[in-house]
């Protein structure tokens, strides 16, 4: 197994193998990002946010074993994040080379999304016990200064989500929203998403 350089920062937690542990892993990720210096709107924060939003997803919808978590930890080191979402099935192991989904499929596009994103991402097998670690890297400018990661779009581009009090959608979105905070063309009746 390659060794890591010491960590400058570091955060890590369990979480239950659920969809409500994969939201509270991808919005501590972010929240984290912010108290490290990479507010959430700035391209840094997005990219990890929904890299690790994938990540989570999946150990949640194909590494689940019933009362076992998965444990998620990010790094900072030498001007690396790196984001680690261990689970412990070892059976169900994504292919290094994500294949393209059916166009009509609604699921089967996270780790694509995660490999263009990504510097560098990878699976390695979970050190002493069964399972599997999916690790994904992007590196950021030293200096501070928010990476411009290939196919991101600039935060400015879209509306704050502190200024609508509601959730940012990812920079890759193309979609804006509306003062309301929802998305053009998304129905509301009663102030209820149909």
């Amino acid at each position: 197994m390659p060794q890591h350089p010491a960590p400058e920062r570091e955060f890590t937690m369990r979480f239950t193998s659920t969809p409500r542990g994969a939201r509270l892993a991808r919005r501590l990720v972010s929240h984290r990002l912010n108290d490290w210096g990479h507010p959430y709107t700035t391209p840094v924060n997005e990219t990890l946010t929904l890299i690790t939003a994938e990540l989570s997803a999946n150990a949640v919808r194909h590494g689940h074993v019933p009362g076992r978590d998965f444990h998620v930890q990010l790094t900072l080191a030498e001007g690396t994040f790196r984001i680690e979402v261990t689970d412990t099935r070892d059976e169900k192991q994504p292919s290094p080379t994500p294949a393209a989904p059916d166009p009509l499929s609604e699921s089967g596009r996270g780790l694509l999304l995660v490999a263009s994103l990504a510097d560098d991402w990878g699976v390695t097998p979970r050190p002493a016990a069964p399972g599997k670690t999916v690790w994904a890297q992007l590196r950021v400018p030293t200096g501070g200064h928010a990476y411009a990661h290939p196919g991101i779009s600039d935060p400015a581009d879209s509306a704050s989500a502190q200024e609508h009090n509601t959730e940012s959608i990812p920079a890759t979105s193309s979609l804006p929203r509306d003062g309301l905070g929802s998305r053009p063309g998304v129905a509301r009746r009663a102030g209820r998403r149909r």
